[in-house]
């Protein structure tokens, strides 16, 4: 029995070391400035936190087989523990959990609590049961008032998020539903949420913020690669929440301000 327990356990750790080894179900590519640090990070803590897999299942399969019943008349002896040795492997784990969340806690803080660069593009995102729906400023660089009562989801853009067309500030608004930044420029984000909790989730940039009703959360993010990229809604959120995604088209510079130009062409 020692010895079937053994062969199971090991084998048990062997194959569910080998997926992650080949990675063979690992995350998306990576198309943020971010994203390789935070690849390197998971990475790292994988390798660490599978080499102590791989030693504790190791070690159980061997203690398994060793201390297994085999009919001798060896005497057992009880044990109330080793003070000195769970100090140190409680001070040992403390120190890696501790080292890990020091090393990543630089980028993760980096996009939410350090002002966005000059220059960045400002995209107010707005989630709602169950769309996305996304606000560029305009010329003017000023958001329009919004208000809730004006707010018609059936109507889709400006009146699903209740723009207020009689503000100045809203005449140059540019609401949609798909998110167009420019490549390697920053984003600067306003996220909102209309009834409850959203999170807005890009698995590619490794981006992720929970929308919160009566907050506005500032964040950011730079994308690197041209493409297209989903944005699943990660928060259960009613039961729509299933087909609740937009769209992110990073496109090059020229690309988005020219798309940029025809929307707002198309509210004169």
């Amino acid at each position: 029995m020692g010895l079937a327990l053994l062969v199971i356990i090991w084998l048990i750790t062997f194959f569910s070391t080998y997926f992650f080894v080949a990675q063979t179900w690992w995350l998306p590519h990576g198309a943020a400035k971010a994203a390789e640090f935070i690849d390197h990070q998971f990475a790292l803590t994988y390798v660490l936190m599978g080499i102590v897999f791989v030693a504790a299942q190791g070690a159980l399969g061997w203690l398994a087989w060793k201390y297994r019943d085999d009919g001798s008349s060896r005497k057992v002896e009880y044990s109330h523990g080793n003070t000195k040795l769970e100090l140190i492997w409680t001070t040992l784990t403390a120190v890696l959990f501790v080292g890990l969340n020091l090393m990543g806690s630089h980028v993760w803080a980096s996009e939410r609590f350090e002002p966005a660069a000059a220059g960045s593009v400002p995209v107010e995102v707005t989630g709602m049961q169950f769309a996305w729906y996304f606000r560029y400023p305009g010329p003017d660089g000023k958001y329009g008032r919004t208000e809730a009562k004006l707010m018609d989801p059936s109507a889709g853009n400006d009146a699903a998020i209740g723009l207020d067309t009689t503000d100045p500030a809203a005449k140059d608004d540019v609401v949609t539903g798909t998110m167009y930044p420019p490549v390697k420029r920053e984003v600067d984000i306003t996220l909102r949420a209309v009834d409850v909790i959203h999170s807005f989730f890009v698995p590619s940039f490794r981006f992720k913020q929970d929308a919160v009703p009566g907050l506005a959360i500032h964040m950011h993010f730079t994308p690197t690669e041209i493409g297209e990229y989903e944005i699943p809604c990660a928060e259960l959120c009613g039961l729509g929440h299933y087909k609740m995604h937009g769209m992110l088209h990073v496109v090059s510079q020229e690309d988005f301000d020219k798309w940029l130009a025809a929307r707002e062409a198309e509210k004169q």
